[in-house]
C-alpha cells in the first residue's frame, strides 16, 4: 500500500532549517557515506515541497543555470511546490505550482505516483497541513548531531503519542533514523 511520507533531517532540538532557512549545518554531520535516500527515493512516485524549500534548493544547487541537476536528482518524477508567490520554474522539470487546500493536491499526487509513495519534502508547516487532514502516513527523521537553538520547526503541530507509533530505529554514522507511523486525527 503506497504511503505519504515526510522524510527529512532534523537537528536534535527539532529544527529542519536554521533561522536563515539554510541547511548548511546538515552537510557538516558525518553520515559515514551511507545512502539511505536512494533506496527511499526509488519507492517515490511524486513529491511536494513548500516555497522556502524550493527556493533554497534552487539557489543552493544553481538550478536555473544548471537545470539538468534537477533531473539528475529527481528524474522525471512529478513534483508540486506550494506557494503564494510567482516562482521561477526549472526548465524541463515536471513541477506544478499550487496553493491552498492540500487535499486535492494530495489526490493528484497519489494518482501521479502510480502506486508508489508520495514524499513530502518540507517544510514543517506544509507537512502539518497534510497531517491535519489525515493525509500523512509516516514520518522518517534523520536526527543530526547538532543543535541550532532556533529556526524552522520540524512539524509545528501537536501530534500526541496516540497518533505516532515508533516502527523503526537505526544508527547511520552520527545520525539516528527514527520512523513513526502516523494515525489520522481523532474523529469528534
Amino acid at each position: 500500500m503506497p504511503k505519504t511520507q515526510y522524510y527529512t533531517a532534523t537537528s536534535v532540538d527539532g529544527f529542519i532549517a536554521d533561522p536563515d532557512n539554510s541547511l548548511e549545518w546538515l552537510f557538516q554531520a558525518d553520515s559515514r557515506g551511507e545512502d539511505r535516500f536512494a533506496p527511499f527515493f526509488a519507492e517515490v512516485g511524486a513529491f511536494a515541497m513548500g516555497s522556502t524549500t524550493y527556493e533554497w534548493v534552487l539557489e543552493h544547487e544553481k538550478l536555473l543555470d544548471q537545470p539538468q541537476k534537477w533531473h539528475d536528482y529527481y528524474g522525471d518524477r512529478p513534483s508540486w511546490v506550494f506557494t503564494h508567490r510567482d516562482l521561477p520554474p526549472i526548465p524541463g522539470a515536471n513541477i506544478t505550482f499550487v496553493s491552498g487546500d492540500v487535499r486535492p493536491v494530495h489526490a493528484a499526487m497519489t494518482e501521479a505516483a502510480g502506486g508508489k509513495n508520495v514524499w513530502l519534502v518540507g517544510g514543517g508547516e506544509l507537512v502539518g497541513g497534510f497531517a491535519d487532514h489525515g493525509l500523512l502516513d509516516e514520518i522518517i527523521l534523520g536526527v543530526a548531531p547538532v543543535t541550532l537553538g532556533a529556526g524552522k520547526p520540524l512539524l509545528p503541530r501537536r501530534l500526541l503519542s496516540d497518533r505516532l507509533r515508533l516502527v523503526g530505529l537505526e544508527q547511520v554514522g552520527q545520525f539516528a533514523y527514527l520512523t513513526y507511523s502516523v494515525a489520522g486525527p481523532a474523529r469528534r
